[in-house]
Order: structure tokens, then C-alpha cells, then sequence
């Protein structure tokens, strides 16, 4: 029996891609764009979505656009805005796969959902006898893969039976840290064909398949905040005017005013309105005093951090230290440490050496060679 796979088209190069790969596979492959986002932002436009409806037409499969703009608003623009609220600085990217993207009973409700409306319309105007507008898409639908654009890659360890994720071979274009929240139900389904490709290599299957997107540039912002000015989106969409208040020195020391905490993260130098005769930074927020404390480069280095809302992959949990290497934010490479488990969701992680801007709210990513281990939420 032909196995069958969802792919995620975005619009973009990488999904398109992964999508040929894919079909050339054997398998029956249905094309979902997710429309995440109402206002306006770098992904989820109507170009977007044209530009994934057109690759599927080009590859020959069929395409639906499932609208989840509810519930990424309720599971991450909120998460993002509550949790800058906190004086944490969140990853929206992570908490996107985790609650959406790969939130398979919703992709399935999704699914269900688009097939029975695309047979209404058939229905209402009569075009149902025609092979071009006619939904295949059964009910109820049983998928083998959701497939993405992500560069990572999914193995079964054969002992354990335990679903791996790794980093892709191309370093340079690892997304394994933005996909650490996955679960073994998700991994199980989940395939990413780009895993053991370079970008390069990317383009030219697209470009060898005439894609219309193979040139298409890739965005590296918050989709839902295109400029990058957190705060003034925050405002503009909570409609709040978060109080300013004091910047202070190490020595607790008034040194300036702030315009609000959600404008400032944990090792930012720009943008802080002080004048010093040396260069200063965020070194520390405090929500109940309203402060942002302010230091140099120096007071940014710790050699440890505890991580709550924890979720292992490798393993069911940690029954003993474990040397590990840790990233605490996307583009920074990997730090040797040792983690370990100090409850059912808390993790202790020591490094082997001082690391600069551990900023709370961001995720710590362990890896055991090219495995990632597991990670959590920076408490």
C-alpha cells in the first residue's frame, strides 16, 4: 500500500523541496499551509500561500490552507507577550512547533475540517465531477509522516525503540534546538527529508524541478513582529502602556529611566538611553521592583542554570548526571556542561566554563554527540 504524507508547505524554498523529495519517494503526499498570523508579518501572506499552491500544482498535489490563526494566537502570540511580561525573554519558534505545528490532533481536525468544506463547494457550484477540484483526502484521514522543511533529522534507536532526534549534517543550517520540545508521538511521525542536505543543495532540487520559489529568500525574524521592535507590538496589540522605571547600577545605584521591561533582555546594549564611560549591559530585570539593572560585559558570565518544563527525548529521564553539550540559544554553539535531573521537571545544568547572557525564558538544549538529549525552559 502507497504510504502517505502531509507536507507542510510554507511557501518557502525548503518545504517545496522536501516536498519533491517526497513525491519522488512513491508517496501519496497532500500539501497543508498553516495560516497562523492575521496581521501583518514575513510569513502566512497571500504571496505565500500562492507560492505553496503553486508548487503543489507544478508537483501535482493536491494543496489545502488550514486556517489555525485562533490558536496560534491564543498558544503563542499570547505565550509570547505573557511571557515578556514576566521579564522573560521567550523563543515564539518553539512554542509554535510545540502547541501547532506539530500538534498532530490538530492538523487532523485541520484536515477534516478543509475536506469537508472543499466538498461543499464542489457541491454548491457544481464542479465535483471535475478530477482538478475533487478532495481525496478520505475520511477520516490516516497519515504515515507529517513532513517539513526543518534541517534535522529522526532515527529508532533499535534498542530502546525510542525515537531520535539529530542534528543535520549541515551544522550551519542545524534546526534541531527549535524542535528539542518534540515528543516521542510527534517524532514518530515526523520526516525531515533536508536532514542530510546543504542549502545549496536544497535550491538546486528546486531550481532543477522549476519551483517558482527556488530563488526565494528565507526570513530569519519573529513572523509576527517583521520590524523586530518587541515592545512596540506588545503595546500595539495589548493596547497597555507598560510603567517605566528606574535603571540602576550593580550597587543598586539610579543610573537612568527604562520605558518598560518588555523593551529589555539579558545582555543588551543597545537601545538602554545611559551614558558610561565604558559599555554597559542588561544584566538583570526585577519585575516587583520594576528596575533593570545595568553592568559590564563581566557581570554577564555564570557557569550554571536550573531549567523547568522539561521534556527528553533520548531517554525517560536522567537517573544520573550526564555529560552533556548545551546550547542556551539558537546560533550559539554548543558548551560541554554536565546536566542533571533534580525533579520530575527541573534540570540542573553545570558548565564547564563561564557562559555570557544566560537569558531566562530561553531554552536549554542538550545534546549527546549529534542527539539532542532533551531540554528545557531557562528558569
Amino acid at each position: 500500500m502507497c504510504k502517505k504524507a502531509i507536507i507542510a508547505m510554507s511557501g518557502g524554498v525548503d518545504s517545496s523541496a522536501a516536498a519533491a523529495l517526497m513525491l519522488e519517494k512513491g508517496f501519496h503526499c497532500f500539501g497543508i499551509t498553516l495560516k497562523l498570523y492575521r496581521g501583518e508579518g514575513v510569513c502566512c501572506s497571500l504571496a505565500d500561500i500562492d507560492d505553496a499552491r503553486n508548487v503543489s500544482l507544478n508537483l501535482g498535489m493536491e494543496h489545502h490552507v488550514l486556517d489555525f490563526t485562533e490558536e496560534f494566537e491564543e498558544q503563542v502570540v499570547r505565550h509570547f507577550i505573557e511571557t515578556y511580561e514576566q521579564g522573560l525573554t521567550p523563543n515564539p519558534c518553539i512554542e509554535c512547533n510545540r502547541r501547532i505545528k506539530f500538534n498532530l490532533p490538530l492538523l487532523m481536525q485541520g484536515l477534516m475540517q478543509a475536506s469537508k468544506t472543499f466538498a461543499s463547494k464542489m457541491f454548491t457550484s457544481r464542479m465535483f465531477t471535475s478530477k482538478m477540484f475533487t478532495s481525496t483526502i478520505p475520511l477520516p484521514f490516516v497519515f504515515d509522516f507529517f513532513v517539513t522543511g526543518h534541517y534535522a533529522r529522526v532515527t529508532q534507536d533499535a534498542l530502546s525503540g525510542r525515537f531520535l532526534l539529530q542534528k543535520a549534517l549541515d551544522d550551519k543550517k542545524d534546526q534541531s534546538y527549535v524542535l528539542y520540545s518534540l515528543t516521542q508521538q510527534q517524532l514518530g511521525k515526523a520526516c525531515f527529508p533536508l536532514g542530510a542536505l546543504a542549502k545549496n543543495e536544497v535550491r538546486k532540487i528546486a531550481k532543477d524541478r522549476k519551483l517558482v520559489n527556488a530563488a526565494k529568500k528565507e526570513s530569519q525574524d519573529i513572523c509576527f513582529v517583521p520590524d523586530g521592535d518587541y515592545g512596540n507590538f506588545i503595546e500595539k496589540y495589548t493596547g497597555k502602556a507598560y510603567p517605566h522605571g528606574d535603571i540602576v547600577d550593580l550597587e543598586g545605584k539610579i543610573i537612568g529611566r527604562h520605558k518598560g521591561l518588555i523593551r529589555y533582555t539579558i545582555g543588551q546594549r543597545r537601545g538602554l538611553g545611559v551614558a558610561a564611560n565604558a559599555p554597559v549591559y542588561v544584566t538583570a530585570k526585577s519585575t516587583a521592583a520594576n528596575t533593570v539593572t545595568l553592568g559590564p560585559d563581566s557581570a554577564l558570565y555564570s557557569k550554571s542554570l536550573t531549567a523547568g518544563n522539561i521534556n527528553l527525548i533520548a531517554c525517560p529521564d536522567l537517573k544520573k548526571p550526564m555529560r552533556v553539550m548545551v546550547k542556551t540559544r539558537y546560533l550559539q554553539a554548543a558548551q560541554l556542561a554536565v546536566a542533571e535531573q533534580t525533579g520530575t521537571d527541573c534540570l540542573h545544568i553545570e558548565f564547564d566554563s563561564l557562559q555570557r547572557a544566560i537569558t531566562p525564558g530561553q531554552a536549554a538544549v542538550m545534546y549527546d554527540g549529534d542527539v539532542v538529549v532533551g531540554g528545557g525552559t531557562i528558569m
